[in-house]
């Protein structure tokens, strides 16, 4: 039996505009990697990064706590983290820690786990940074592609998005607040009007179907949220500037990644993705922010390295 393993995890954008808590998308620009090693007693996190080592406010370390509890190994591990995705900028960070870890338990003790099961593993990791359960981003990360996620029970459907599709990434560099995922939460109305449920039911539709039929335009004009969106944006300076000069210059669709305040542009690989990248980063700059741009396309799921 193998004593180590190495897994590394892609970043993620979940949401995608109105798929809140619903939709996730693997992306191809940054990755964790974890080893995980049999050694010692009791488990220990190891990382030259500025992260929790703590078990219980650690993502990755939470997964294994709980996946070691609920398959009752009581070999020692030491789990080393090596972080590849910024944290707190709407990117999967949390999430990409948690996939990588549970994908790496799952092979090193050759248990086998389906995919929803795997998912539900790394979920739990969200706890530690999110202060909650939720699915979009460690699907994403576990599966790759396009993830559609469905609970009560788990059930993940997974997609392999077309070939063209071509993402844009602005990261502003701005202070974000502790248990950023929580503050952004608060920040959602309680209550929204039918016919702004329909609006967002009926664009979240539309875009699955452009995964599914592998339309990229389909999918960049599906990319349009009223009630998420909204409410968050001024969390984000320089957003609506953002946006529509990415629009302007050639994006399909633009919308906040994941809980932000990174800004994510869908487009084909026919368009001028510098151009849109560029238009991002002015934008921002007229707001005195600057910014990190990213091209990129999708990514495939957790793997060993």
């Amino acid at each position: 039996m193998a004593e180590s393993v190495t897994v590394r995890a892609p970043c993620s954008t979940a949401n995608l505009g109105p798929g809140f808590d619903v939709f996730g998308l693997a992306l191809d620009a940054y990755y964790d990697q974890i080893q995980l090693k049999k050694e010692g007693t009791g488990i220990k996190i190891q990382s030259f990064d500025s992260i929790p080592i703590e078990l219980e406010k650690n993502s990755a370390g939470l997964v294994i706590k709980e996946m070691a509890r609920k398959f009752k190994i009581k070999t020692g591990l030491v789990l080393k983290i090596k972080k590849g995705v910024p944290t707190g900028f709407g990117m999967g960070s949390s999430a990409a820690s948690a996939a990588a870890a549970a994908v790496a338990f799952d092979v090193l003790f050759k248990l086998k786990l389906d995919s929803n099961s795997l998912v539900q593993y790394a979920g739990m990791g969200e706890m530690a940074s999110a202060g909650s359960v939720h699915y979009d981003n460690v699907a994403a990360s576990v599966l790759g592609g396009f993830v559609v996620v469905r609970t009560n029970p788990l059930d993940v459907i997974r997609a392999t998005p077309p070939k063209d599709l071509i993402l844009c990434i602005a990261i502003p560099k701005i202070l974000v607040p502790q248990k950023k995922t929580e503050v952004s939460r608060k920040a959602l109305p309680k209550q929204v009007k039918l016919s702004d449920h329909v609006k967002n039911l009926s664009n979240a539709s539309a875009l699955t179907a452009g995964f599914m039929k592998k339309d990229v335009s389909l999918i960049g004009s599906s990319i349009n949220d009223i009630i998420v969106e909204p409410a968050r944006k001024h969390m984000i300076p320089g957003f609506d500037k953002v946006k529509k000069n990415a629009l302007d210059a050639g994006a399909m669709g633009v919308t906040i990644s994941g809980a932000g305040p990174s800004v994510i542009s869908f487009t084909s690989i026919s368009a001028n993705p510098k151009r849109i990248a560029d238009a991002m980063k002015k934008g921002f700059a007229a707001a005195g922010i600057e910014c990190t741009t990213v091209i990129c396309k999708p990514s495939k799921g957790a793997s060993v390295v």
